[in-house]
């Protein structure tokens, strides 16, 4: 199944309690999906650049163990898109549901 175009959304839901770096969102969305949802670097970054290019999250850099490390965090208009993602997730989720039934 293609989930491509929800990692935006997830991406968002990952940052919105605390900034992070790439690998610690993949880590994290693959740790609450139960090990279902594993986006690989290849899929990760170039969402994570397009969401910077469109303004709903930020990057800078900090060195951690002695290495730069870049994090992102979540923007004011990024809360407002995760909002209206959330609601048109919900909306959708509950069509499908109807029409494969409760699994």
């Amino acid at each position: 199944m293609n989930l491509k175009g929800t990692l935006p959304t997830l991406i968002l839901e990952a940052l919105v309690k605390e900034p992070s770096h790439g690998y610690r969102i993949a880590q994290g969305i693959k740790e609450r999906s139960q090990g279902i949802l594993d986006f690989k670097e290849g899929t990760l970054y170039p969402a994570l650049h397009k969401l910077e290019n469109e303004g709903v999250v930020e990057s800078y850099e900090e060195v951690e163990k002695g290495r730069p490390r870049r994090y992102y965090r979540i923007t004011a208009s990024g809360r407002t898109a995760l909002a209206k993602n959330r609601a048109e997730w919900r909306k959708v989720s509950r069509a499908v549901t109807l029409i494969l039934g409760e699994a």
